[in-house]
């Protein structure tokens, strides 16, 4: 991409650790529901830092199998290589980054067996579920590029991720609470990819990708990723003033000025390749607040307002 300074090659960007607000944020919002009737102890712990673990490992699988397919797919290429140059320079093997992969998913599969072990079978589904959606990426199935990976990311990590934390911690299969707590961050967290088919517009459109919002004008995709970034807000003003959020909840709101900079970053884009760019680690930013402060508030509203008041 034009006057973008492009990134390092290496281990640390195919990892992408800087994208784990993906699987971190849910994971704390489930966490924080289950705890609430769940006993907190050494071993329940345990399990939520395992689950911590389990997640950023299911996330950085989906980065590093993403690399390896847009690489064998043609997507990724020199003319492109200031967002994935790790296989289109040689710096590494696609079959190291393959096996780096599937390795993140096979640590998965066995934290699963604990959690089965922990919690019963009834978590088998959530992990099934998880290990296809970040293994098929644009690997097997490849449904990125038949336009469902924002689907995907708004199912997989934004509604079951949260809901496998509370299934794990409390044994339950379902729970509204949980689902409907992480409603607001789910099409944050969808945004996040949004940003990213916006970035990649034209380099996906020109390698026939086939993204979501690939198959839309320009335009419309930017009405897309700014109705997934900001409608978190609305949505969450709307589950405190029915009663499904505490109040406390509204802490979150704290993070309107990080959507504030990104909407201005938005009317930018079109014409300046920087603000461009920046589309993806805005969202990134807002999202990591907006979730930390959400379960934040919470946390705080449901423990320690009670006490204080």
């Amino acid at each position: 991409m034009a006057d973008v300074k492009p990134v390092k090659a290496g281990w640390w960007n195919v990892f992408r650790p800087w994208t784990l607000h993906g699987a971190v944020v849910p994971v704390l919002i489930g966490g924080a529901v289950a705890f609430q009737t769940a006993e907190v102890n050494p071993l329940s712990v345990t399990i939520f830092i395992l689950i911590l673990i389990g997640g950023c490992l299911l996330q950085s699988a989906a980065n590093i199998l993403n690399t390896y397919g847009d690489f064998k797919s043609g997507v990724d290429t020199v003319e492109n290589e200031t967002r994935s140059p790790e296989l289109v320079t040689g710096v590494l093997t696609p079959k190291k980054v393959l096996y780096a992969g599937l390795a993140c998913l096979g640590v998965t599969a066995i934290l699963g067996l604990i959690f089965i072990w922990y919690s019963g079978w009834g978590v088998l589904l959530y992990g099934v579920l998880g290990l296809i959606g970040a293994g098929t990426y644009t690997v097997g199935l490849s449904y990125k590029y038949h336009g469902l990976g924002q689907i995907s990311v708004f199912i997989m990590m934004g509604l079951l991720m949260p809901l496998g934390t509370y299934c794990v911690l409390t044994g339950e299969l379902f729970s509204w609470e949980p689902l409907l707590l992480g409603l607001p961050n789910t099409f944050m967290i969808t945004g996040v990819l949004a940003g990213n088919e916006l970035r990649d517009y034209y380099e996906d459109k020109k390698a026939g990708a086939g993204t979501l919002i690939g198959r839309m004008s320009y335009e419309n995709g930017m009405k897309l990723y700014l109705f997934e970034a900001l409608v978190s807000f609305p949505i969450l003003i709307v589950l405190v003033i029915t009663g499904v959020a505490p109040y406390g909840c509204l802490l979150a709101l704290l993070s309107l000025y990080d959507a504030y900079i990104l909407y201005k970053n938005s009317k930018q884009a079109p014409n300046d390749p920087h603000a461009s760019f920046m589309l993806v680690p805005l969202c990134f930013k807002l999202n990591w607040h907006f979730g930390v402060l959400l379960v934040i508030g919470y946390v705080l509203h449901l423990n320690v307002i009670p006490m204080v008041i």
